[in-house]
């Protein structure tokens, strides 16, 4: 970053930077002058020199369209981040300087994160694929920005469409429990009664194997909820969802990829990764 003090206009950006010398390894250049921020792109002679001269200089983003803005919790090496904050801070800016953690700066040209789908279901909370690629995003510095579209399907509230005195869930450790009803859980086998099964086809597969029959049940497998026509009508965004028919990698079709109900963090990584790749093929971190 460099502070200046003159108008950033392009023309006298241009004029003062051009033959100066910079690292050789710098590539843009920040210029402030009080509120005012300018990005520069610059090319530099050859050599192997420790500072080289400067020879071009272009104004990507003159201060009209250009914001600095301080998020000391931010990672400027993560694009995710970057487009966050440049939604929540500087909305409009073509451009967005971020001050972030470790008191580095980075920035973001004509943000435009890739929105992503989230179908998951909860209990737990928070919904584990969903923290889980959040996570993953946190850290994520070689994938294009991405903006998370939760969709989350409450399964307490989606056993009321089955009345019942006594439900039965998948595992124990969702601790989903409607009010007023009794609850068991598939993994620790009960004896048998009768009861709805809030489950999905492994489940169903799980049960008729413990007790030779299929009870009442409501299916939430979030693939297939994902697959549901939306209501709005409006276009459904790139899509990432689980299946616990699914027990390792990730399946990738069309814009939507689905991980195994117990994904690991590689695994949800990978699967973002070509789900990102599918949308935006020729993007790169500069």
């Amino acid at each position: 970053m460099s502070d200046l003090d003159f108008p950033l206009e392009p023309a006298r950006l241009i004029e003062h930077f051009t033959g100066r010398e910079a690292y050789r390894t710098t590539e843009f250049i920040v210029a402030r002058n009080g509120d005012q921020t300018a990005l520069l792109r610059v090319r530099k002679d050859d050599g192997p020199e420790l500072f080289l001269k400067i020879r071009n200089v272009e104004v990507l983003a003159a201060p009209d369209d250009c914001a600095l803005v301080h998020a000391p919790d931010a990672d400027t090496g993560v694009p995710s981040d970057l487009a966050r904050v440049a939604a929540e801070m500087a909305p409009g800016k073509r451009c967005v300087v971020v001050h972030g953690l470790y008191e580095h700066i980075n920035f973001i040209l004509d943000p435009a994160a890739i929105p992503v789908r989230v179908v998951d279901v909860s209990p737990p909370s928070p919904p584990k694929l969903l923290d889980q690629v959040r996570r993953v995003l946190s850290t994520a510095e070689g994938l294009a920005p991405v903006e998370l579209q939760p969709e989350i399907t409450d399964l307490v509230a989606l056993a009321s469409q089955i009345p019942s005195e006594h439900y039965l869930y998948p595992c124990r450790g969702s601790g989903a429990a409607p009010a007023g009803a009794m609850v068991s859980y598939l993994d620790q086998r009960p004896a048998e009664r009768d009861w709805t099964l809030v489950g999905c086809a492994r489940s169903r597969q799980i049960h008729s194997w413990f007790y030779g029959s299929e009870p009442p049940n409501i299916d939430f497998c979030p693939r297939k909820l994902a697959a549901l026509p939306r209501e709005d009508g409006e276009e459904v965004p790139p899509t990432l969802t689980k299946c616990c028919l699914l027990e390792t990698g990730f399946e990738l079709t069309g814009t939507t990829v689905t991980v195994p109900w117990g994904a690991s963090l590689a695994e949800v990584y990978d699967a973002l990764k070509a789900l990102v790749d599918a949308i935006e093929p020729a993007w790169a971190p500069e």
